[in-house]
């Protein structure tokens, strides 16, 4: 399995965590075998972005005024920045 992407939304209820992966075979859907791949496959993507932010990241989007969203790209191999950029 391969994690593709990870959005984090805060909620009053709590963190809605969407993750997009890719694989071949799995669980199917709404069963516990999958929620358990999913959260891994979350809590290693979040472990990986809270070390490249560490390193430090670089702000490679803006906008906004008053509502503002600013994307950070902040990479965990020196490949990953060819990557990124490439995409």
């Amino acid at each position: 399995m391969s994690l593709q992407r990870l959005v984090l939304n805060f909620t009053r209820e709590g963190i809605e965590v969407r993750t997009l992966y890719r694989s071949e075979d799995g669980p199917n859907p709404g069963t516990k075998a999958r929620t358990r791949i999913v959260s891994e496959l979350a809590r290693i993507g979040l472990q990986d972005a809270l070390e490249a932010l560490e390193d430090g990241a670089e702000c490679v989007g803006t906008s906004g005024f008053t509502t503002r969203e600013d994307v950070l790209l902040a990479t965990i191999s020196p490949d990953a920045d060819k990557l990124a950029k490439g995409a």
